[in-house]
């Protein structure tokens, strides 16, 4: 996954000890190949592509084994590709050949047409119900926009209302809700895995007045038995 640490395998299989020998790792698809990681007679070696630099390791304690294994720290979805490990002073030059997947992660992004945080507003309440409505303007590609609560479980919402724009979408949506809490407007865009959200807080309660009348006799009764005591 996105963000994640993850071990490029490569070993000779011999425990031939390899401390004092060549061995690059390469991404293909470039030319020239980027250089991910190079080791060269006890030493890290130059010549590492800028995208790596600080990000790949080797396992030293390894290298007696013949492991020229690489760790590669916070993998972004540009690591996606095909990668070689290859001895080229062996006689004969051996070459391993390995591709790593990263997977996406759902986070909000710097990307233009991702979708905007969205507004949220209660259009209309009672004291048994409020009507809920989001808007996501803007967004490319077109997102799903959703209701969820607080457990982020998806509410029943009216169907989207869309209007395109050029390649660009606008869309309302509205749910009603009938309880006390928080509900997020979720837009969320997989193909350039960008999702954001907006929260909005509902409650429901005695909006009749009757609490405040009550609480106001309470008080003007205490107050005539206070200058009653007096």
């Amino acid at each position: 996954m996105e963000d994640d640490d993850v071990i490029l395998p490569c070993s000779l299989g011999t425990n031939q000890n390899i401390e004092k020998e060549l061995f690059v790792w390469k991404k293909e698809g470039t030319v020239p190949l980027k250089v991910v990681f190079m080791f060269d007679d006890g030493t890290y070696s130059r010549g590492q592509d800028e995208e790596f630099k600080g990000r790949v390791s080797h396992f030293p304690e390894q290298l007696k084994h013949g492991n020229a294994s690489i760790r590669m720290n916070k993998t972004t979805l540009e690591d996606n590709g095909n990668y070689t490990c290859s001895f080229p002073e062996m006689k004969p030059t051996k070459i391993f050949r390995i591709e790593l997947v990263v997977e996406g992660r759902l986070k909000v992004r710097n990307l233009s047409g991702a979708a905007p945080k969205p507004s949220v507003t209660n259009l209309y309440q009672t004291n048994d119900w409020a009507l809920l409505q989001c808007d996501v303007e803007g967004a490319s590609p077109k997102p799903t926009v959703e209701w969820w609560d607080s457990t982020n479980k998806t509410l029943t919402s009216d169907e989207p209302q869309v209007t395109p724009k050029g390649d660009r979408f606008y869309i309302t949506v509205k749910t009603t809700v009938k309880k006390t809490g928080f509900y997020r407007c979720v837009a969320t865009q997989k193909e350039i895995w960008h999702q954001i959200h907006k929260e909005i807080y509902a409650h429901f309660g005695d909006r009749s007045g009757t609490g405040m009348m009550r609480a106001t006799i309470v008080s003007v009764i205490f107050g005539i038995i206070g200058i009653v005591v007096v």
